[in-house]
């Protein structure tokens, strides 16, 4: 895998308009970190990645590997939900995590959106105007936090 991004150019992209390659690759890059990096066994595959409005963000290294992802999804109640934000390990401290939250901020706009921070990216969410919005938690043995951005 290269580790250089394909110009840093964040893709975006809702569920019908993806490539079964591309979605499959964005995936394959949150099981790699979610499950087999922090040893989550959870259901990665949730549902909500097929909803008619989840809206996938991703960068591509210049060897067709996803070297940062995230989703935003929006909640029935009219407030949008930014998650799966992660990094190939590899790739870590290029900014491409910044990059595909600025994305992701600039298409909600002023609207409400919420996110569950793991506890050490909590200043990196502050950093996007997020604010905590409850109390640390437990989610399968990783101290979260959740945060809203209004």
């Amino acid at each position: 895998m290269t580790l250089q991004p394909l110009a840093t150019a964040v893709h975006r992209a809702y569920t019908a308009d993806l490539d079964a390659d591309d979605f499959y690759r964005m995936l394959r890059l949150r099981v790699d970190v979610f499950v087999a990096e922090q040893q989550c066994a959870y259901p990665e595959l949730d549902g909500r990645d097929l909803e008619e409005t989840t809206r996938h963000f991703w960068i591509d290294s210049a060897d067709g590997f996803v070297l940062g992802y995230l989703r935003l999804l929006e909640d029935p109640d009219g407030v949008y939900r930014i998650g799966r934000v992660c990094t190939a390990q590899g790739a870590r401290g290029l900014g491409l995590g910044r990059k595909l939250m600025r994305a992701a901020v600039a298409e909600v706009r002023r609207r409400p959106v919420v996110l569950s921070a793991q506890t050490y990216a909590v200043d990196f969410y502050r950093s996007f105007g997020f604010a905590e919005d409850g109390e640390e938690y437990l989610e399968d043995g990783i101290p979260h936090v959740p945060m809203r951005r209004a």
